[in-house]
């Protein structure tokens, strides 16, 4: 499955990685805030999310960010993009 199947049939979660300002401007429904910086303090967490994790964030760069250290850690997840284009997809449910 690519990513755009996984996003479009809610495969895993979304995690938006953005500030909770920039969150709280707009967000993917059912996507869960946790900021870039935060990522290394809530590694427990997100290991206990339904996998494969969906990072997004305004453009791409932190949720890659995101995606390259929580990979080195063992957790399944990928670099969903902007979360504009995330929540594109999911509203175009398969």
């Amino acid at each position: 499955m690519n990513r755009e199947e996984i996003i479009k049939t809610s495969a895993g979660t979304i995690v938006d990685v953005r500030t909770p300002m920039e969150f709280m401007g707009g967000s993917v429904s059912d996507a869960v805030n946790i900021p870039l910086n935060e990522i290394p303090h809530r590694i427990d967490e997100l290991k206990e999310m339904k996998a494969p994790l969906i990072l997004c964030c305004a453009t791409g760069n932190r949720s890659g960010q995101a995606e390259d250290f929580l990979s080195r850690q063992g957790v399944i997840c990928l670099n969903g993009g902007s979360w504009l284009e995330v929540n594109n997809l999911t509203s175009q449910k398969a």
